[in-house]
């Protein structure tokens, strides 16, 4: 019988944690009643570096109940490394592993489906929204928009999944083979192949605390992703260019043509803004090429994506 690992990254959490444990507790519990995985399943909870009592609510949880275990990291590395983290960690002690966040915003009951699925012969499961009706138009909007920019630059995704996701272990293991410091799970899990499949379910709200993708992350998560997977951004940086400087000939065109035909006027509210444009163009450019020769950077240096401080897993 397969060994389930449900892994739970968590920053700041300790508004959820007993919250969360016992309601996945309960789903596991139930699928070991069911002989759908092994009674030797567990929840391993990330600590992602949280600065509240995260991580001694998960400590407490480890001693109270055999199935709960607890990964804490020496530091913040954010969301995708702490589930990297976790996942790598879970590899080694399970046969299939199940990601989800500590905020339980995504249905637990869909553990159940995902598993059949994987009893059926799937290697990598996704959970994807029904509908985007719990969210506020803004967020919604923003959404749909950037996984239409995802799939516009050739980055290879799934509509309306983020990280709730089942995986066997050879899918974790081919998942261990890429090792880029710019880590976007979400176009990185689709490249790995075998058989996979969805299942639908229906968003909830949050349970307690707050959001920890406000609108920076999120839009940080969304450059990160599409440069870690395309470079249509430099082509599109090259095309403008080159209409800029078909403006510029047909400029230069009616430039001298004015001047030959005695038709020439002060022009000096053009000329400025003229500078100003070509000036910002340059500058977003510039800043654009200097975003890729970062991570270029910070790909080659090829330091430790994360560092454990300890892995509560016997008692």
């Amino acid at each position: 019988m397969d060994r389930l690992a449900i892994v739970v990254p968590c920053y700041n959490e300790e508004e959820v944690i007993d919250i969360s444990s016992k309601a996945l507790r309960e789903v596991l519990d139930d699928l070991i009643a069911k002989k759908k995985v092994s009674e030797d399943s567990y929840i391993l909870f990330v600590d992602d570096g949280s600065k509240d009592k995260t991580w001694s609510l998960i400590e407490k949880e480890f001693q109270a109940h055999s199935t709960v275990k607890g990964l804490k990291l020496a530091g913040n590395v954010g969301h995708q490394f702490a589930l990297t983290a976790g996942l790598m960690t879970a590899r080694e002690w399970s046969d299939v592993t199940v990601s989800i966040d500590a905020d339980l915003q995504d249905d637990v009951n869909v553990i159940e489906t995902m598993i059949d699925r994987f009893h059926e012969g799937f290697d990598i499961v996704y959970g994807v929204r029904n509908s985007r009706k719990t969210d506020t138009f803004f967020k919604r909007t923003t959404a749909q928009g950037f996984y239409k920019l995802m799939a516009a630059m050739g980055v290879k995704t799934v509509y309306n999944h983020a990280d709730f996701r089942l995986m066997s272990k050879r899918a974790v293991d081919q998942l261990s083979k890429y090792h880029e410091t710019n880590l976007f799970l979400r176009g990185l899990v689709p490249l790995i192949g075998y058989q996979t499949t969805t299942v639908g379910y229906d968003r909830r709200e949050r349970v307690a605390g707050e959001s920890k993708y406000p609108l920076k992350k999120m839009l940080a998560l969304a450059f990160n992703g599409i440069s870690s997977f395309s470079v249509k951004p430099i082509d599109l940086i090259s095309g403008l260019g080159v209409g800029i400087i078909v403006i510029s000939i047909i400029a230069a065109i009616y430039a001298l043509v004015s001047y030959f035909t005695g038709h020439v006027e002060a022009g000096w509210t053009s000329l400025i803004l003229s500078i100003w444009f070509l000036g910002g163009v340059q500058l977003l450019s510039i800043g654009m090429i200097g975003k890729y020769i970062g991570k270029i950077y910070l790909e080659v240096k090829n330091r430790p994506r994360y560092n454990v401080e300890t892995f509560l897993n016997e008692k």
